[in-house]
């Protein structure tokens, strides 16, 4: 699999057909702008741009329950096991209840969770949108819930105390660029989507809308894939999409690296090799993807979250909640891995893994 270096120009070049808004610019703006969006993509900060004050840690103990929509979803693992490494710090108990995928269990689990009489509620990977009783019922019980991923918007909202995400929107835009400048302008783009997630759904209509943006690209299709989805029924579609578009199909945009997992079998292995097809994620950051971005083997890039951290701030966030304060609203920049820069920030460990000192930063905050 090839990797187009990035040369500057060529992005400006090519960011001209991508953005009407960047278009209409002094074509000097234009190619400052397009080269600090890749450029500040690649280059994670090693300095702390989180919060630096707020309330400590009190001496009760609390009780955390974390509602995690699947925990074999490596996302939802490493966001609660970050949960369960910061609340050790602070002295709380945690307990985590798994829908195992299933969504018609997210409101027995909720429901469950609250005659628990917890101090605090995570929702992890569950839309509080489609969990209204149960919502209304923790606000009634004076349970704060803090979310990750479980809504479409970071910060305060949708009844959560806060929600922690990435931004979805960037992380899309990100990836979609990245497939534009690899094929120079000339994305065939086919995107792989969960019907069954406003998040993921978030992430692929701005995958749709930045890939519109670029005149000389196309949008040949959007497929509908639930998380549920198995890598026995890849190859079938695979085949079906290259018959369809031929050689007009040069890239694959997954909203997590999920899809791509489904990719990696030998049989939609050789399929994508065959067709030429480059495949990117526009986001998550799972061991399996970082192992083949490094292998150059179906995928090129991925557009990681650092779940450790979400889990830091999940707890920071709900002590927030405890002591009567504002949430923090802190949200890491988007972050894009390639090839060549996939040795640093936790690269080595196949994960994402901020090196700006998060855990020291909260554990001053605390009192820890």
């Amino acid at each position: 699999m090839k990797l187009t270096q990035f040369n500057f120009v060529t992005v400006a070049l090519v960011f001209s057909l991508i953005s009407s808004a960047f278009a209409q610019e002094d074509p000097t703006l234009f190619l400052n702008r397009a080269n600090a969006k890749i450029a500040k993509a690649m280059a994670f900060k090693t300095s702390w741009d989180g919060p630096t004050s707020g309330p400590r840690i009190a001496a009760q103990k609390k009780s955390i329950i974390l509602i995690a929509s699947n925990l074999k979803n490596n996302s939802v693992l490493r966001v609660a096991n970050g949960v369960k490494e910061a609340a050790a710090v602070a002295g709380w108990d945690v307990f985590v209840i798994d829908c195992w995928g299933v969504n018609s269990k997210h409101a027995e689990a909720f429901s469950r969770a609250l005659a628990l009489k917890p101090n605090g509620i995570v929702l992890a990977g569950i839309d509080a949108n489609e969990q209204p009783k149960e919502m209304n019922a923790a606000h009634a019980q004076s349970v704060p819930v803090v979310g990750w991923h479980a809504s479409t918007r970071i910060g305060p909202s949708d009844g959560l105390f806060t929600n922690v995400t990435a931004d979805p929107k960037e992380e899309a835009t990100i990836a979609t660029l990245l497939g534009v400048v690899n094929s120079n302008g000339k994305a065939g783009v086919v995107v792989f989507t969960d019907p069954n997630s406003l998040y993921a759904q978030s992430k692929s209509n701005e995958v749709v809308a930045v890939v519109k943006q670029c005149r000389s690209c196309t949008l040949l299709s959007v497929e509908a894939l639930p998380a549920t989805t198995t890598a026995d029924k890849m190859p079938a579609l695979l085949t079906a999409l290259a018959q369809r578009f031929g050689k007009k199909w040069t890239h694959i945009i997954g909203v997590n690296d999920n899809y791509l997992d489904l990719l990696a079998t030998p049989a939609a292995a050789a399929i994508i090799a065959s067709n030429k097809i480059e495949a990117l994620s526009a986001g998550e950051g799972s061991e399996s993807a970082y192992q083949r971005i490094r292998s150059k083997t179906v995928q090129l890039a991925t557009v990681p979250e650092p779940f450790s951290l979400q889990g830091w701030q999940i707890v920071d966030e709900l002590n927030r909640s405890f002591s009567g304060e504002q949430a923090s609203a802190y949200t890491t920049p988007v972050y894009l891995v390639t090839e060549q820069n996939i040795a640093f920030h936790g690269g080595q460990l196949n994960t994402f893994e901020p090196n700006n000192g998060y855990r020291g930063e909260y554990k001053k905050i605390w009192g820890k």
